[in-house]
């Protein structure tokens, strides 16, 4: 199954939409683009939804290659696979973590869908360090590239993501999802809280190569190497 575009609303600013087919088949993201572009009238700005695919920022050079002759042009990447979202992010592309299913049209757990259902929050990308004095602060989960050095602060709703050095002070599940988790490239900070618990960094050398991630367990923060899946806790 080919990659779809999908042409955006006549009379819409939105741009359109090429959806990345499911990886069932043994084809990269690229061939599926390129049979779905065989034969194409369209011509404007373009967002990917490319799913679960872990797509690289060499990846999506090629797209935006693919894409040109065809007179479109990449603007935006929607994203479940955070190394997407990176790639999307550092060539200057707009990464969106998908909206959870089952919001609005009184779907979800209050409306006639599925019952009592809990979906991961969506996700804030932020790009920059958080230098002393900073606060950033989310009802999402948050995908921070950067530090965040001491004296600064994070915060969210649901899961705390830092592509860099957490040495400030996290706050994961601030509203009290205890399913929250706080991962870092290098979790060293001045404080870690998970929904009402608290607990101070480790105070030894990280392991080398390995990211870190704090979870609740037993009404304590636990420190292991981090799950490589996202949205983590699902």
């Amino acid at each position: 199954m080919a990659a779809t575009l999908i042409p955006a609303t006549e009379g819409s600013s939105s741009p359109h939409r090429l959806l990345l087919p499911p990886q069932a088949g043994a084809g990269t993201a690229l061939e599926e683009v390129r049979y779905g572009l065989a034969i194409t009238p369209l011509r404007g700005a373009v967002s990917l939804e490319s799913g679960s695919w872990a797509l690289h920022t060499g990846d999506l050079r090629e797209l935006m290659g693919l894409l040109k002759p065809h007179g479109l042009r990449l603007v935006g990447v929607v994203a479940s696979c955070p190394t997407t979202l990176v790639a999307a992010e550092a060539l200057g592309l707009m990464g969106i973590w998908p909206e959870p299913a089952g919001n609005g049209d009184g779907d979800g757990p209050d409306g006639p869908g599925e019952t009592g259902v809990a979906h991961d929050p969506p996700l804030l990308i932020h790009e920059g360090t958080l230098r002393s004095g900073d606060h950033l602060q989310t009802e999402a989960s948050v995908l921070l590239l950067g530090d965040v050095n001491p004296g600064a602060r994070i915060s969210a709703g649901g899961h705390v993501l830092v592509w860099g050095r957490l040495r400030g002070v996290a706050h994961a599940g601030r509203h009290g999802d205890s399913s929250a988790r706080i991962v870092a490239l290098q979790l060293r900070p001045l404080q870690l809280r998970i929904a009402d618990a608290v607990a101070r960094g480790p105070q030894e050398s990280p392991p080398e190569g390995l990211a870190e991630e704090a979870r609740l367990e037993g009404g304590e923060i636990r420190i292991d190497p981090a799950n490589a899946s996202w949205p983590l806790g699902s």
